[in-house]
Order: structure tokens, then C-alpha cells, then sequence
């Protein structure tokens, strides 16, 4: 996985926050895992086996794949052991700098993602609220018992985090503010699926992707 860029403010917030999310989806010791069968890529940096490659049909093979890199994982995984891991010798060349970027880089795809399911949207956005929204908001119920816990759970969930601000070389003081980097992403998982209702799913670069694909 290329180190992407995290030059402006809305890179360091967000742009490790999407490596510690595809993480969570795509955990690289299962990948790399020949026993277990989820297979996973990231397409700014990926080396396949021409004769493997073939035998899967070539890059035709994932032509109607949205998410491509992730498609072709998968493929590659049929045909023996693949490695998914951050490679600190590949570097990406495209930057996200607005907010707004980001936003898009998500809302691209997130939805497809959730297999265009408006019943795993709901259990995505009740999952993510109950793991990154809650422990906040129970910090500050009158009983104690609930404070404490819900200051433990925001702590661990932080100290989850600190290793992928630290591959990012960002302080470690972002970590508290998980919850709100996740709560944009939970908004822009929710607008996926609004532009994909308004046949507007899968927009990149100018261009409608996935209005065909459902």
C-alpha cells in the first residue's frame, strides 16, 4: 500500500484515518493469510505474475469491478499466496488536499462496498456509531460508572490509532480525535449511497461508474 500524501490539513486528518479504516476492512494478516479466503489489494502499487494474471482472464477479468484493486486481489488469491502490506519505496503522486477530496475518495466507493444495501449501510453507520461515536458521548452521562467507561473505551480506541499516525509521522494528539474523523466518514459512507439513489454512484473524475453496476 503506496504511503499517501498528507501534506495539507485535510490529508493529516483523514488520509491515515483511511488506512487504520481499510485496515479494519481488509486486515493485511488475513490477506496475506493463504488459510483464510478474504483477499484485498491497493491499487497505487500492485505486482502480479503475468502467468497468473492469464489464468484469471486478465485484466478483463475485473473490467465490471468498481474497486478494482480489491477485485483483482482476490482473483490473485485463487491462483496462490498473496502479500498486502505499506510500503514505505512506493509513494503516491496523487494528493487529496481539500476536504472535500476526501469526501469523494469515499463517497466513490463506499457504498459499492456495502454491496449496495441500504440493510448494511444502516448496520455500517449503527457499527461505527456504537465503536467510535458512543465512548464520547458517554463521557459526559452523570454517572460515574458510565464516564469511566466510556473514557476507557475512547482511550483504547485512540491508542488503536497511534500506530498509523506514527507510520504517517503525525502527533499522536489526533488520536483523541478519532471520533470526529470517523463521524465525516460515516457522513460521506451515508452520501454514497444518496448518490447512487440519485444515479450518481461511483462519480470520479467527471465520470458516472457505477450507475450500471447494481
Amino acid at each position: 500500500m503506496a504511503r499517501l500524501k498528507t501534506d495539507t490539513l485535510a490529508e493529516r486528518a483523514l488520509i491515515p484515518a483511511y488506512v487504520y479504516f481499510f485496515q479494519m476492512l481488509y486486515p493485511f494478516a488475513w490477506i496475506n493469510d493463504k488459510r483464510k479466503k478474504m483477499g484485498g489489494a491497493a491499487g497505487g502499487c500492485m505486482l502480479v505474475a503475468r502467468k497468473a494474471l492469464k489464468n484469471v482472464g486478465g485484466i478483463a477479468a475485473i473490467k465490471d469491478a468498481l474497486i478494482d484493486d480489491c477485485a483483482l486481489g482476490r482473483k490473485m488469491k485463487g491462483q496462490g499466496p498473496i502479500w498486502l502490506g505499506l510500503a514505505d519505496g512506493v509513494r503516491s503522486l496523487r494528493g487529496y488536499p481539500e476536504w472535500g477530496d476526501v469526501w469523494r475518495l469515499i463517497a466513490r466507493s463506499a457504498f459499492t462496498q456495502l454491496h449496495y444495501s441500504l440493510m448494511l449501510l444502516l448496520v455500517c453507520v449503527v457499527g461505527l456509531g456504537l465503536t467510535f461515536l458512543a465512548p464520547p458521548l458517554l463521557t459526559i452521562q452523570a454517572d460515574p460508572g458510565m464516564r469511566g467507561f466510556g473514557m476507557a473505551a475512547w482511550a483504547l480506541m485512540a491508542l488503536t490509532y497511534i500506530p498509523t499516525l506514527l507510520y504517517y509521522r503525525q502527533p499522536v494528539w489526533w488520536a483523541p480525535l478519532l471520533p470526529l474523523i470517523a463521524l465525516f466518514y460515516v457522513a460521506a459512507t451515508v452520501d454514497s449511497a444518496r448518490r447512487h439513489l440519485m444515479g450518481k454512484g461511483g462519480e470520479w473524475k467527471g465520470r458516472l461508474q457505477a450507475q450500471n453496476l447494481s
